[in-house]
């Protein structure tokens, strides 16, 4: 019986990137990272970003004390325990409520995503270089499909390779506790890949089965990273399993009636 051999896949981490700052050229802030490093990009090679230094660099700051709340934050603040101010641009960052306890906010956010508090908090954030009382919060990159494949365009030329690049974030799952590294932006590599049609290990064709394929890589990257002060914001992922391609977020994500958690 003939088998597909698997192939190793390594990730590293890139290390002494700086902090990131409103305007920050990511890009050539990797490229020097991976030059100290001793490193090279090569084909087929995947760099996974964390969403936070994107939206640093993209000025995704808001500070609290410009934020108006509304009626209708005011109110949901009393029911979820949270400021009204985060409640408020929970509300303008989302397309729907879905959920809503006295600690979470469950939104389908403006991106097309489902996640917790819209993507927003005011973690990893150095809130004293702001002046502020009530600190900054920081929202999602505004496109984070465009912003990877805007630094992808820059990594291929400079190396000259067929690359592919990743933004993840943190999210929850309905079914699990814990969070882990999800993908919310694309370039260069698939979100799902289908295997219906491809035989299994007794020569049985697949009916049903599409894996998520950039969600298990940045639910690995996210280990390489951390959750806490790692200071680890980007991982090369070498030795992808499948072949690269054109993708968007979009692919992944679930329409609302096949939805069954909604």
């Amino acid at each position: 019986m003939k088998t597909t051999k698997s192939k190793p896949l390594t990730l590293f981490p890139i290390q002494n990137i700086p902090d990131i700052h409103p305007g920050d050229d990511i890009g050539g802030i990797v490229i020097d990272a991976i030059s100290e490093q001793g490193e090279v990009l090569i084909d087929g090679d995947i760099i996974v970003f964390t969403q936070k230094i994107i939206s640093k660099a993209e000025n995704r700051y808001v500070k609290s004390t410009s934020i108006v709340p509304s009626k209708n934050a005011n109110k949901l603040a009393i029911i979820v325990q949270k400021p009204p101010e985060l409640i408020e641009l929970i509300l303008r960052e989302s397309r729907a409520i879905l959920r809503l306890n006295e600690r979470t906010i469950i939104v389908e956010h403006n991106l097309g995503f489902i996640c917790a508090n819209a993507g927003i908090d005011q973690s990893n954030v150095d809130h004293a270089s702001f002046g502020e009382e009530g600190g900054v919060y920081l929202l999602l990159p505004k496109n984070p499909d465009k912003s990877a494949n805007q630094i992808r365009k820059q990594l291929e030329k400079f190396y000259k390779a067929r690359l592919g690049v990743m933004i993840i974030d943190s999210h929850g799952r309905a079914w699990r506790l814990g969070t882990v590294g999800t993908a919310i932006g694309l370039s260069g590599l698939p979100g799902l890949v289908d295997l219906r049609g491809m035989p299994d290990l007794y020569g049985r064709e697949l009916k049903i089965t599409r894996v998520g394929a950039a969600d298990e890589l940045a639910g690995a990257a996210s280990l390489v990273m951390g959750q806490a002060n790692e200071n680890t914001p980007v991982v090369i992922a070498r030795g992808f399993p499948y072949g690269l391609r054109e993708a968007e977020i979009e692919e992944i994500l679930r329409p609302p009636d096949m939805d069954l958690f909604r």
